[in-house]
């Protein structure tokens, strides 16, 4: 069983009466899994805060007894305070999928030199293993890359043979993008003087007239 333990207790309270677990330092939860009948627990806040900073969802937990994974955690949009989590009771014979986050390490000789930026587009993988196996993370050391476009792709991992990662192997991870080219913007600047003006905003004189000539001939029209 995992060293890292978590206290539960079981849960009498739900709907709009959970505030004052909230308010009370607990937070509601569910116990779940598979040929494991749904539990409503709930946990003291401060001491998941101290226990998820270690064990993320990728540890085992030994909650009350139990081994678990936190499956979800659901957050208030505006305080991120968190309302309510699920934890994931799992069997240590069995293997499980679970997503490992992928963390990026070191620095790019080639977004270093001012070639290119290294853009992430992958931030976590799945992988399967027994729960015991499951990764913390994987890191991923991107001062390899040395040119524009070159690239770590998921085939690259190093993991270890108790972990079988399912994704397509020739997805890119990290990948050096050139920089790009800031695009000149022409302002057309008008003439200078009234000719100018009269130019851009509406018809041009004909050759030989005069723009005052111009605006005495639509004076006249009008009278007429």
């Amino acid at each position: 069983m995992s060293n890292i333990k978590l206290k539960s207790e079981k849960r009498t309270v739900f709907g709009r009466k959970v505030k004052k677990l909230r308010e009370a330092g607990k937070v509601p939860a569910n116990i779940f899994g598979k040929k494991v009948k749904s539990n409503a627990i709930t946990v003291d806040l401060k001491e998941f805060k101290k226990v998820y900073s270690e064990a993320g969802e990728t540890q085992i937990i030994d909650l009350s007894g139990k081994p678990v994974l936190v499956s979800n955690m659901t957050k208030d949009p505006v305080s991120e305070d968190i309302l309510h989590i699920d934890f994931r009771q799992v069997d240590l014979t069995e293997k499980i999928s679970a997503a490992v986050p992928i963390v990026i390490e070191g620095e790019s000789p080639a977004e270093k030199q001012g070639l290119g930026t290294v853009v992430s587009q992958i931030d976590e993988v799945e992988v399967e293993a027994l729960p015991t196996d499951l990764p913390e993370k994987i890191v991923v050391d991107v001062s390899i890359l040395l040119e524009v476009d070159q690239a770590i792709y998921i085939k690259d991992l190093k993991v270890s043979s108790k972990v079988e990662i399912k994704e397509d192997a020739d997805a890119i991870i990290v990948k050096v993008e050139p920089l790009q080219k800031e695009e000149e913007v022409v302002v057309a600047v008008p003439a200078e003087g009234v000719e100018g003006a009269e130019a851009i905003e509406g018809e041009a004189p004909a050759e030989g007239e005069k723009p005052e000539d111009k605006e005495e001939a639509k004076i006249e029209d009008k009278k007429e």
